[in-house]
């Protein structure tokens, strides 16, 4: 079988699969539009959608569940890209924004605002997703640094071993300011770490919005860098990639989709661990076909997981994050032993 051959037959499994995940996405969305404290029905959920609901149906669709699940589907898609992202570029198949310190570095931007301006209210509250996204942009820059070196670039294991170090001591400073605070802005920061979307509104979406649908296009764009990566540093300069400097753009698309969707979803771990690897088995490994693969499953996960934390868990909601993690440590444990 020839070259066009296998593209042909690995672009039409990717449709097919695509359309299955189309699918299994439209199905988790409506039912998580039809669960909740209150629950609508499949028929007043439909009638809402197009104005002919009731105003309590109306609120309780438009106000809280749309923006809320709407932020997890973008949220989801951007992990799932970004940890694509990071595992080829470093070319370690453990790699995601957890493991290279970008949710370390929201954590502390988060709990530097409240620790400092303490407002969590109003105006000022639109700050936050601000704070969490410069701080995840930070770390991460400071992780590059360290990982850099001047005569062979940035080196991928470096930027692994870094990344896990600065994480952990970011994370450190991070404990140290929490326990400074009252026992009710605890509370919300411990909520966002857990990865929690409650009380997401528009605003939140209009902000995350630009992010994902200006990065992912770009990132896929180059999905054939993404190709040379995997052959190694020599083989892809040899064949005419400009090496460094291809890779610090893609780290900072990256991070960028990383930090801009856990600054409204919150600490969000094992997404982008997962979910390109559960793309790579229904593709395989080209980027141009497991990318967008990998966005939807990232985005049929976050949603399972917040549809599951406040439908199964009533009365006391359980974050989205807790239940990716549940799901997720086992799943990193099964990858680290099964991963040559």
């Amino acid at each position: 079988m020839d070259g066009k051959a296998i593209f042909l037959l690995r672009r039409k499994r990717t449709i097919r699969v695509a359309i299955v995940l189309l699918g299994v996405a439209l199905t988790v969305i409506l039912i998580s539009l039809n669960t909740g404290t209150i629950r609508l029905s499949p028929t007043s959920v439909l009638k809402a959608l197009i104005g002919y609901g009731t105003a309590e149906e109306s609120m309780i669709l438009y106000e809280y569940r749309l923006p809320r699940i709407i932020i997890t589907m973008l949220a989801g898609a951007g992990l799932g890209i970004a940890g694509a992202v990071f595992q080829g570029v470093s070319r370690n198949t453990l790699a995601d924004p957890g493991i290279l310190g970008i949710n370390a570095g929201a954590a502390f931007g988060l709990i530097a605002y409240i620790s400092f301006f303490r407002s969590l209210d109003g105006p000022a509250a639109l700050m936050i997703p601000l704070f969490t996204f410069a701080g995840g942009a930070v770390i991460a820059l400071v992780i590059f640094l360290f990982a850099y070196d001047r005569y062979r670039g940035l080196l991928p294991i470096r930027l692994i071993l870094v990344g896990i170090a600065v994480s952990a001591g970011v994370s450190a400073m991070t404990l140290l300011l929490s326990l400074r605070l009252d026992e009710d802005t605890y509370t919300f920061a411990a909520r966002w770490l857990a990865g929690s979307v409650w009380s997401r509104d528009w605003v939140n979406v209009w902000g995350l919005f630009p992010w994902i649908v200006v990065l992912i296009p770009i990132i896929y764009y180059r999905s054939a860098t993404l190709d040379l990566f995997t052959l190694g540093d020599e083989t892809a300069a040899s064949l005419g990639s400009a090496v460094t400097r291809s890779r610090l753009i893609l780290l900072a698309l990256a991070v960028a989709l990383s930090c801009a969707s856990v600054s409204m979803a919150g600490g969000i771990g094992f997404i982008g661990l997962a979910a390109p690897h559960i793309a790579k088995r229904l593709v395989g490994p080209q980027h141009r076909h497991f990318l967008p693969i990998a966005a939807m499953t990232g985005l049929v996960i976050l949603v399972a997981a917040d549809t599951i934390g406040r439908s199964l868990f009533q009365p006391n909601a359980v974050p989205a994050g807790v239940v990716v993690a549940a799901v997720g440590g086992p799943y990193f444990l099964y990858l680290l032993f099964t991963t040559k």
